[in-house]
């Protein structure tokens, strides 16, 4: 006697081609992301620094005018901490504090003791009201305007040999005392020149942007520029840091919680807060999303067309319908057991009574077609075949039972 075995499941793991097509698409777009950021971080590598930075050649950077100053003769340093700005300081040199509004209030304490015991010059960019009190006790500042090309309108030599520049910004005044007034923007001067002990003084510049590479060569901005940080044999470019040590307490909290800023300060320190942000993390977020949105296209790509799945085992026709049988039960889903049983009914008695499958569940063209071979009244015909789903378990399983039976009728017939 011959044993029928079996057939063999086939395997449903994918083939090296089936991995290798769904992958690809995902794999291309990450090598042109990666061949995007290499390339470009070859192209910015060198060149990350921040706002008004005398090695960065950005737009916004200071590299020209530090190598022009170079250029005249005048040593460059940079410092990035307090300590390293206020060791430097001397009757020889000029202190550029690019952000006072970053230092808290102690930093600011020293950095001004420093430079009035030193008889150098000092330049103060855009400080605002509370910074002014603390680094020019007795200098008020006024709100922001617009940056725009003025004339000196005073008697400074800098600012006359200069001519027209680039200022603005934070306005600056000092009742009561011999400062020089120059560029006054709506009527307020924008620098301001206060002498100190010795031939020191200290200088307050309303706006940076005549240092900027992209306006150093407009108006008066590069005399203007030379003629300031140029008159000391040593120019010490200090950046003030937030990883700097001197910025927190002796308890290691932050001090200057209450540094008693006023709106017109805050407003300033936070249209510069893009400043404190290195160029390279804005570009990183920037291809970040562009990836984000080509991942988003790739997975939004239309449907391709269905293709047949190979089961991974044979099933018998009967096991399929108990299955589905006990599905039914389980969601206690007569409703569509007995609409199942009915629609595979009409289209087996359609072929018998040739009626069309179009045709087949259409109940007046059915109908009289299965009277013709029947004895059932057409209105028993009408319940049987599309009627109401059965009230309980057992009158679906006599359903299922009268349409066997009306079956065998028509196909006997």
């Amino acid at each position: 006697m011959t044993t029928a075995t079996a057939p063999s499941p086939t395997s449903t793991a994918p083939t090296p081609h089936q991995v290798w097509k769904h992958a690809r698409g995902l794999l291309i777009a990450l090598l042109i992301l990666m061949i995007a950021g290499i390339t470009f971080a070859a192209v910015r590598s060198g060149t990350n620094y921040g706002h008004l930075d005398p090695r960065s050649p950005d737009p916004k950077g200071s590299r020209a005018a530090a190598e022009l100053l170079k250029d005249r003769g005048v040593s460059v340093t940079v410092a990035t901490t307090l300590d390293e700005a206020t060791t430097a300081v001397g009757p020889d040199t000029t202190l550029l504090v690019t952000g006072p509004n970053l230092l808290t209030p102690s930093q600011q304490h020293r950095l001004h003791e420093a430079t009035t015991a030193s008889t150098g010059r000092t330049l103060l960019i855009a400080p605002g009201p509370a910074a002014v009190s603390r680094l020019a006790p007795g200098v008020r500042a006024e709100p922001h305007h617009p940056v725009s090309a003025i004339t000196p309108s005073c008697a400074l030599p800098a600012a006359r040999s200069a001519g027209t520049a680039d200022m603005g910004g934070i306005r600056y005044t000092a009742p009561g005392s011999t400062a020089t007034a120059c560029y006054p923007s709506d009527g307020t001067p924008s620098l301001l020149v206060r002498k100190e002990r010795g031939d020191g003084d200290t200088v307050l510049l309303g706006s940076p942007d005549f240092l900027h590479n992209e306006r150093l060569d407009q108006q008066g901005n590069a005399s203007l520029a030379l003629q300031l940080l140029g008159s000391r044999a040593h120019l010490v470019w200090y950046l003030p840091s937030l990883t700097d040590p001197s910025a927190t307490s002796d308890d290691g909290s932050p001090d200057g919680t209450d540094d008693g800023r006023t709106g017109e300060e805050t407003s300033g320190d936070e249209s510069d807060f893009l400043d404190l942000i290195p160029s390279g993390w804005l570009w990183g977020a920037l291809q970040l999303a562009l990836a984000a949105v080509l991942v988003a296209i790739w997975r939004s790509r239309r449907l391709g067309p269905l293709v047949t799945e190979r089961l991974p085992v044979a099933i018998r026709a009967s096991e399929s319908a108990e299955g589905r049988a006990g599905l039914y039960r389980k969601a206690n889903a007569r409703d569509r057991a007995a609409a199942s049983l009915r629609a595979a009914a009409r289209t087996r008695i359609a072929r018998l009574t040739d009626v069309t499958a179009r045709e087949a569940h259409t109940s007046h063209v059915l109908l009289p077609a299965v009277a013709a071979r029947t004895t059932t009244t057409d209105g028993e015909l009408s319940i049987l075949l599309f009627g109401p789903a059965p009230a309980d378990d057992a009158a679906l399983v006599l359903l299922a039972d009268h349409l066997d039976a009306l079956e065998r009728e028509v196909r006997t017939s």
